[in-house]
């Protein structure tokens, strides 16, 4: 493990420097991520899509191509959805959805990406990057040393919050 004490600080010290920039964008992306379901600093845009008119009500959210269609209520012609509404007369609806600022979506695409997105690779990159600063962390520091004993419990206590996290 002495041998290999210097390095491993090297590496680490490195690869911070180098990520310092992907961390800071997860970090801001996982924090907007826990208001996805609310309004927080979304803005409203509305688009207008022209479909065939007298789409019957269980059909208009495939013909929209909406993944999350919740039909409200119908008065006359007008049918009421959820964010939005369609004439089915005229075939015109309105849908409204919320969406963040250009630089905050891109960053929050960027933390849920998946095999889909083409740069996925980066995100195995990040991830096992990440898992590599929390085992060389255990080689900052010689193991007979107070700090080296100090920094066990608070990995213990580090490692006991997050199963309670996980498990309530």
């Amino acid at each position: 493990m002495n041998n290999s004490k210097p390095s491993m600080r090297v590496l680490h010290r490195y690869l911070g420097f180098f990520l310092a920039g992907i961390m800071a964008v997860y970090a801001i992306s996982g924090i907007v991520l826990i208001f996805r379901d609310t309004d927080f600093l979304k803005s409203a845009h509305t688009e207008t899509i022209k479909i065939e008119p007298n789409v019957k009500n269980e059909n208009i959210g495939k013909a929209l191509e909406m993944r999350k269609y919740q039909f409200e209520r119908e008065e006359g012609d007008m049918v009421y959805f959820r964010n939005g509404d369609y004439n089915r007369k005229t075939g015109v609806a309105h849908i409204t959805s919320k969406e963040l600022p250009y630089i905050l979506d891109k960053m929050c695409h960027l933390h849920k990406a998946s095999t889909d997105d083409p740069l996925y690779w980066l995100n195995i990159f990040f991830g096992v990057s990440l898992l590599f600063f929390v085992l060389s962390a255990f080689w900052m520091y010689l193991p007979k040393t107070k700090v080296f004993k100090t920094g066990l419990w608070y990995s213990l206590a580090g490692l006991v919050l997050t199963l309670v996290l996980l498990f309530i």
